[in-house]
């Protein structure tokens, strides 16, 4: 597999290289010192997501940000591994063959669900989920929506085809708005580029077409780690209601709900959301 060009504009560039770990080339972001957090962005998203909350973090932690298979940077070494529990095991694979051991995982949407499964399989010490992905859709929506994506994943030419028509500052700006959020120039940009990657819009299609979190969530019982929920009152994407109802779920988990930010409050509201997870990090250590 050929590694795909990191643009030189990308935030923390220089902190990016790609791994080899099969099946995928992994492109991953490893900056600071310390205890090491593992940050997964969500559907859609790359590691640059975390951009303004990484400068925060490293503050005290090391950080490694990792694209999700064929998202991204990451090249995908095989279609039919998109799904939940398919890509915890290759993140699971991929640690193990680095050598690393992350104390805590932070999940962004979709994100937050793939931590949660890699808590059942790996050790850990804590979870964080930012509005967090742990619903299935209900009624109609329920039963339509996940053979649509397959259909679409399925169809050749259409991520091209969406590339193109989502492609384009204006049609962009709207998706970002469509989550409730708001972010800075840079950032629509940085999801612009993303769009217009054919790859990366396959990868997303395919990963909503494999996405089932039955098993998951009847598993939200039984995980005893502490879990930080945190959501915003104004996400479009996911509702804060989503987050509250899984942390009545968890038998550990404390549930924060912010105002006024989208889905992509991590993006919006970094200085707000850093200490939240430093407390609850503080709290969770076995050691304090």
């Amino acid at each position: 597999m050929r590694a795909l060009a990191i643009p030189s504009d990308w935030p923390f560039r220089s902190a990016s290289r790609h791994i080899a770990c099969r099946p995928h080339l992994w492109h991953v972001q490893d900056l600071g010192a310390g205890p090491l957090l593992l940050l997964i962005h969500g559907a859609g998203g790359a590691s640059h997501s975390f951009r303004h909350l990484i400068p925060l973090l490293t503050a005290s932690h090391r950080v490694i940000a990792v694209d999700l298979p064929g998202q991204g940077f990451s090249v995908l070494g095989a279609k039919s591994r998109c799904g939940l529990n398919h890509m915890a095991d290759d993140l699971k694979a991929l640690c193990e063959q680095e050598g690393w051991q992350p104390q805590v995982i932070i999940g962004h949407s979709a994100g937050a669900a793939l931590a949660l499964r890699l808590a059942e399989i790996m050790p850990l010490r804590a979870v964080v989920g930012l509005n967090a992905a742990l619903g299935n859709f209900e009624g109609a929506a329920g039963l339509f929506y996940p053979i649509m994506a397959r259909l679409l994943a399925m169809t050749p030419l259409i991520a091209q085809l969406f590339s193109k028509i989502a492609g384009t500052p204006a049609q962009t700006h709207q998706l970002l708005l469509a989550t409730g959020s708001r972010i800075e120039p840079a950032g629509e940009a940085q999801y612009l580029r993303l769009l217009r990657m054919p790859s990366h819009v396959a990868a997303t299609l395919a990963m909503m077409a494999q996405w089932q979190l039955d098993g998951l969530l009847t598993a939200l019982p039984r995980q005893k780690l502490p879990v930080l929920l945190i959501s915003s009152a104004g996400d479009r994407a996911v509702p804060a209601s989503v987050s509250q109802a899984a942390a009545k779920a968890l038998p550990n988990a404390r549930w924060i709900n912010l105002p006024r930010f989208g889905h992509l409050l991590h993006e919006e509201a970094a200085e707000k959301v850093a200490p939240l997870i430093f407390d609850f990090l503080a709290l969770s250590d076995p050691a304090a």
